[in-house]
């Protein structure tokens, strides 16, 4: 059964946001997960938690295992599967961001340093493999081949979107059908499989799994383009990493997608120049691609286009009453996640 957090806040105290009322709703099990994080993180090698614990402990939303711990509190499961579900979820998670980073070349990660700037990249990404092995561990305890092969398909799934990303990045010739093929693969996958997982851990039925799994395909589609939409809108210090990093990277993400679809020759050509030879881009050069989007209102539409996504999001959870309190939060993180500043 779902156990509400006991607090002592004021009304002034309420939580504001979706993600917050879900956390708290979600406390228990998630400091269950929390707990289980901590224990399998252990090593004999000083540098693996120290690392490991570098990144985990710089805090994160855990929108991921979260997600996979409601997905199964919608249907008020009693067991102990989930908990160790969304502790996979999350050494999943966080090995691809260690492995991203260093492919990234990234000096920040939730507004620290990442850790392939302290540790080295070595480290960095050996590390990331043992939490992926950790993660399959976690797995097989939980002894149900259905999740194994959920969650063992998603590890691929996102591994793949990796290479994908790779293949797009300084091409201005990739269309929005290739770039969202990168997202469902980089992001919605594993938000999808941290849904369907956790439903089946609690028992749904095919037809509601199927629908979980949409339900978080179409939140992470959500959340990723409005991540490429905030790197070149925020301020660091909101966001916790380099805005702009898409663009000196020469990432094809949706704000670019859609602003060569409208830009002129000579403003094709300047992205064209600046993603292809990252290295020689000019003082001045990120502002001028802000000040494009702004120009053909950009932001604006690839905002419309994640409000799309997120109405699948809601049309998903259509039918499941059983935890109303949990479905409406859910139905509200949709907007949540669209509607943020970092």
């Amino acid at each position: 059964m779902v156990q509400t957090a006991a607090t002592n806040k004021t009304e002034t105290d309420k939580p504001e946001n979706p993600l917050e009322k879900l956390s708290i709703l979600l406390e228990t099990d998630m400091k269950r997960v929390n707990q289980l994080i901590l224990k399998h993180m252990k090593s004999d090698i000083p540098m693996i938690p120290q690392l490991a614990g570098h990144l985990i402990a710089a805090g994160g939303k855990r929108v991921r295992p979260l997600l996979a711990v409601a997905a199964a509190q919608m249907f008020d499961y009693d067991g102990e599967d989930h908990c160790k579900l969304a502790s996979c979820v999350e050494f999943i998670h966080t090995a691809t961001l260690l492995h991203d980073d260093v492919i990234d070349e990234s000096e920040q990660r939730r507004g620290k340093a990442s850790a392939h700037v302290i540790f080295g990249n070595e480290a960095a990404v050996l590390v990331g493999d043992f939490l992926f092995s950790r993660a399959f561990q976690l797995m097989v305890e939980i002894g149900s081949l259905p999740i194994l092969k959920i969650l063992s398909n998603a590890s691929a799934t996102i591994s793949e979107g990796e290479v994908l990303q790779l293949t797009t990045t300084g091409n201005t010739r990739i269309t929005r059908e290739d770039y969202l093929n990168v997202i469902r693969a980089k992001t919605a996958e594993l938000f999808a499989a941290s849904c369907e997982a956790g439903a089946l851990a609690a028992g749904g039925t095919e037809e509601e799994c199927a629908a979980l799994r949409s339900y978080g395909e179409n939140l992470g589609i959500a959340f990723q383009m409005v991540d490429d939409i905030l790197d070149y809108r925020t301020p660091d210090a909101a966001l916790g990493k380099n805005t702009g990093d898409d663009f000196r990277e020469g990432k094809m993400t949706l704000p670019v997608v859609l602003l060569l679809k409208s830009a002129s020759e000579e403003e094709k050509e300047f992205f064209e120049k600046a993603f292809l030879r990252t290295e020689t881009q000019k003082t001045g050069d990120f502002e001028k691609a802000c000040t494009l989007m702004e120009k053909y209102g950009i932001f604006e539409k690839a905002l419309h286009e994640a409000e799309s996504y997120g109405q699948q999001a809601k049309d998903a959870l259509t039918g499941f009453d059983k935890n109303p309190e949990i479905t409406s939060l859910l139905s509200g993180l949709i907007d949540f996640v669209i509607n943020r500043r970092h």
